[in-house]
């Protein structure tokens, strides 16, 4: 990539009062529909049929505008530390907590749509600098994906989950990092597979919740456990992947409802949280709502509704199928994941998977909902990745 400046610049996040003053006046404003035609008594998932129920944005609105404390997530950010760079003439944001441990690995942690660096800002620390001395420690860097929070808008096309993958080794370079481990999901998640497959002059090995399948594979030889992965999986992209299409085709039409409307931003975003968690029927019986508005709020103040969704528009189903990941590789599904991969399919795109779990909770968002579990799971699955490459 071409090196415009290797400056790396602390950050501090700082909304102004007029931006949250207008945000309230925003949500006391909102003009919503009527209530779905489906109502059904809580709790219950079929209640979630038509998207989100009225009552339950209502509930989260209220709070949203009375009750909601963005600056206790603002001082999170400062806390853990934030810095910006220039990669390929685009700022790129990214928080950055280094370990007091000697033997600490470097880690760069990528997130997707629609999350955030809020999905990890309750993990950091325990990556960082766990309790367990035995458990292995990393300095951790949590970058903002172009377009998303405190990143800059890309203005023109390109910046697809290739040259992402790009700007990331030329990131960990400039912090000094020149081999590291990656993990991500979701977009997150083909992004990490990109750099251990694109890159493993520089990845030691790779841990990831959405394992990335070559097309084409059969079920010839599968489980019945994972013969019913790939159905839920093909019933999902048929039957629940609308907001993909519109992303991935017209993100700038819907772009203008999301970074006009915070009651139509936060409807977007909670409904996918209410269908992608493991959860009877809202996503706050395993997330708090200020963590989910933690998210909401920082694509809000950053009017990135338009730009973080045109990453479906630059890579919707573009992933190589031809690219291979030999590094080690450490591999986990969650039970309610949108996507679980069986492993024999995995296999054919990561051709050294070195721990393959499959946990008994969580969701999409493991971080957030199982966040214990999810700290433990990805110690020791890079553990092992890290033990696999000396």
């Amino acid at each position: 990539m071409n090196r415009q400046t290797t400056d790396v610049q602390a950050f501090e996040a700082r909304a102004t009062d007029t931006d949250l003053d207008d945000l309230r006046a925003r949500l006391a404003a909102a003009r919503l529909p009527e209530a779905e035609t489906v109502y059904r008594a809580a709790p219950g998932p079929l209640r979630w049929e038509q998207g989100v129920p009225l009552a339950d944005l209502v509930d989260v609105v209220n709070y949203w505008r009375t009750g909601y404390n963005w600056r206790s997530f603002e001082t999170r950010l400062n806390q853990i530390g934030q810095f910006r760079t220039t990669i390929d003439g685009l700022g790129i944001h990214f928080l950055h907590r280094r370990s007091a441990r000697a033997d600490a690995t470097p880690l760069i942690l990528t997130h997707g749509w629609p999350g955030s660096i809020a999905e990890f800002t309750d993990v950091v620390d325990e990556l960082a600098d766990p309790k367990d001395p035995d458990a292995p420690a990393f300095h951790v860097v949590v970058p903002s994906l172009p377009g998303f929070g405190y990143s800059d808008r890309p203005a023109t096309t390109g910046w697809g989950t290739e040259k992402i993958a790009a700007a990331w080794v030329e990131l960990m370079g400039r912090l000094g990092y020149s081999k590291f481990a990656a993990h991500g999901g979701d977009w997150g998640a083909v992004i990490t597979t990109i750099l251990g497959g694109r890159f493993p002059e520089h990845v030691l090995g790779i841990h990831t919740t959405m394992a990335q399948a070559p097309p084409g594979l059969t079920t010839d030889g599968l489980t019945a456990a994972e013969r019913k992965w790939t159905e839920e999986s093909r019933d999902f992209w048929r039957h629940h992947a609308a907001y993909a299409k519109q992303q991935a085709t017209r993100p700038q039409t819907i772009g203008y409802s999301l970074v006009d409307s915070p009651a139509g931003l936060l409807a977007w975003i909670l409904d996918k949280f209410a269908e992608w968690t493991d959860t009877e029927d809202s996503p706050f019986e395993t997330i708090s709502r200020d963590r989910i508005l933690d998210d909401v709020t920082l694509y809000w103040l950053t009017r990135t509704g338009a730009s973080s969704a045109r990453i479906y528009y630059e890579s919707h189903n573009k992933l190589d199928p031809e690219l291979r990941v030999d590094v080690p590789s450490a591999i986990s599904v969650y039970p309610r994941d949108i996507e679980k991969c069986p492993r024999a399919w995995a296999q054919e795109r990561y051709r050294q998977i070195v721990r393959w779990r499959s946990s008994e909770a969580g969701g999409h968002f493991p971080s957030l909902e199982v966040p214990g579990y999810f700290v433990k799971d990805l110690q020791e699955g890079l553990a092992v990745v890290l033990a696999a490459n000396r």
